[in-house]
């Protein structure tokens, strides 16, 4: 049974300004720990490869606030929630953590993440399923 569908389209170019006026501590408040070392990996490699892996992740992060039905309120918090891939395929998973993954977790919930960007955007969608009773 579908709890809740959420989507965000990110302005790319709104990211980068926030990177230029606010540095490494914009995508600290963004990011998990693992995907700032992620993040890190990348920007040094490409600049801009840098800046959509991180509105690829704020997109994300926002459709899920939205499928939750929480929006950026407790428990949700940006660094709790954070956008890795599955092993094998690649596919976007999201991994839970602390607070978060207690409350979802309490829920029966299970999450599916789509994520694409392209030069100017990034775009995500999120489905949460409760598990049948």
């Amino acid at each position: 049974m579908i709890y809740g569908i959420g989507t965000d389209l990110c302005d790319v170019r709104r990211i980068r300004a926030s990177l230029a006026r606010h540095g490494e501590r914009f995508a600290k408040k963004i990011l998990s720990d693992a995907e700032f070392v992620t993040w890190q990996e990348r920007s040094a490699h490409n600049p801009e490869r840098g800046v959509r892996y991180l509105a690829s992740r704020f997109s994300a992060k926002e459709a899920f606030s939205k499928a939750i039905g929480l929006g950026m309120t407790g428990p949700m918090n940006w660094r709790l929630c954070e956008v890795s891939k599955a092993a094998q395929s690649g596919q976007p998973i999201l991994v839970l953590h602390g607070v978060l993954q207690d409350w979802f977790e309490a829920r029966g919930l299970s999450a599916h993440l789509s994520l694409t960007d392209e030069t100017d955007y990034a775009v995500a969608f999120c489905v949460v399923e409760m598990a049948a009773e």
